[in-house]
């Protein structure tokens, strides 16, 4: 056990409690029962103006208890950890199982699903600031930022935050399990002006260790010539043509892709990829995978919410779908395994083609560069996109100007098909690792 285990929170404590509430489950006769613990603990600090504008600290633990009669289920969930407030939550669940209708998909994970035994990741890397000195790098990096340009008119925001965590994983069929995880960040919202019209955009990092944080300068430089490209912004007249979508907005793309073919769509039928395993999705070239254990990133975990082993998952194969993304309860539901998936997925890896982004801009040539996706206009069960974005006009290989109030429309499966090429400029600030994308052609509505 590691020094911000011990310091932060008391695995040992938990265990214990995750063994009470597992026996208490059994005298109020359940079958079966399993509990879920989260603990984290951090703060966060905000400049505005050149002075510290908030300081938020959190501390926080929530207890999931289920517990199963046969196919019938009942849950509770408390952050009071007195004996007498946790078995009031046990009993509580056992009373809503006795009167819920039974599922035949309910229940725990097989004993030979279980993550027994499961491996060690190193996750947890304590960041050792103060609350002060905190502040202090916010009020740099807005001060740096600021000063990068003259049109940069104030910050939005200025944040500095750190999180240490706790989650733990124990049920009546023999698995308990824990690990610790940090998550720590810097970011910086600018506001521009030119003329009369202003523009906003941003900066950030995030890691699991702070030693991978970019530095100050870095954030608040990248900010304000973030800004500073989108003034003087035009609008395109509606057309199709080629869209490359940066890297932190490509993730987006993949991100739809995991929620089509995530087992609760699927059971739904509410996903426009039901019944396409071993279908071609992608061109031939296109690989993704699942990397859980891999060390340090944002997404990994050793075992998944039902305790089951996480694995290298192959979900696109030569652009062809090979897995779902399932938990023991969708799998079930489906006729399947679980593919330790519960809680979604585990560091998404799109295999990088050989080029940066400027080499991407010089193969479309012509088109748009999206830098920016708003709005929530996608609906998973037709497949349909349409989304607002921003981003600039490519010719002859180049940046030619900013645009912005246009919408990205067409159907997943149509873009998902055209796509031709991934970037290498892979961004590693998430649960999904991609390049920016090339799409061959889609919808750009305008003026």
């Amino acid at each position: 056990m590691n020094a911000m285990e011990q310091s932060i929170f008391n695995a040992s404590q938990f265990q214990m409690l995750s063994d009470d509430i597992l026996q208490e489950a059994k005298r109020e006769g359940a079958s079966s029962a399993e509990v879920s613990i989260a603990a984290n603990k951090g703060f966060s600090v905000s400049a505005h103006e050149g002075d510290v504008e908030t300081v938020e600290y959190n501390q926080d633990k929530v207890i999931e208890i289920t517990v199963y009669f046969g196919k019938r289920t009942g849950s509770a969930s408390i952050s009071d950890v007195r004996p007498d407030a946790v078995h009031a939550a046990v009993r509580a669940a056992c009373h809503i199982a006795k009167f819920t209708d039974a599922d035949p998909a309910a229940g725990i994970a097989e004993k030979d699903e279980l993550a027994l035994p499961y491996p060690k990741l190193d996750l947890a890397y304590t960041w050792p600031i103060s609350v002060e000195k905190a502040i202090e790098l916010a009020c740099q990096c807005e001060r740096e930022a600021l000063a990068y340009d003259k049109r940069i008119m104030s910050s939005e925001e200025t944040s500095v935050a750190t999180l240490e965590a706790l989650h733990l994983y124990a049920n009546s069929n023999g698995f308990i399990g824990f690990y610790p995880y940090t998550r720590h960040e810097i970011s910086c919202v600018l506001i521009g002006k030119q003329g009369n019209e202003m523009q906003r955009d941003y900066s950030y990092t995030v890691a699991s260790n702070s030693a991978n944080l970019e530095s100050i300068s870095h954030v608040a430089t990248r900010a304000g010539e973030r800004t500073v490209r989108r003034l003087g912004a035009r609008r395109l007249k509606t057309t199709k043509t080629p869209v490359i979508f940066m890297a932190e907005e490509a993730r987006g793309l993949l991100g739809h892709f995991i929620a089509a073919i995530s087992g609760g769509s699927l059971y739904r039928k509410s996903s426009f990829l039901v019944d396409h395993l071993n279908k071609k999705i992608f061109p031939s070239f296109v690989q993704i995978q699942e990397q859980p254990h891999l060390m340090g990133a944002l997404g990994s975990a050793p075992f998944d919410e039902d305790g089951v082993t996480t694995r290298a998952n192959v979900f696109i194969e030569d652009g062809i779908l090979r897995n779902y993304s399932l938990s023991v309860y969708s799998a079930r539901k489906l006729g399947m395994r679980t593919t330790g998936n519960a809680g979604g997925i585990h560091n998404l890896v799109i295999k990088l083609g050989d080029k940066n982004l400027p080499a991407l801009l010089q193969t479309m040539g012509k088109g748009l560069l999206v830098t920016e996706i708003m709005g929530d206009g996608v609906n998973l069960v037709t497949g349909d996109y349409s989304r607002g974005v921003g981003g600039f006009w490519v010719e002859n290989g180049e940046i030619q100007y900013p645009v912005h109030e246009i919408t990205v429309a067409g159907k997943l499966q149509d873009m998902y098909t055209k796509i031709r090429e991934v970037g290498n400029d892979v961004d590693v600030r998430g649960n999904i690792r991609t390049g920016s994308i090339l799409i061959e052609e889609v919808m750009v509505a305008g003026s």
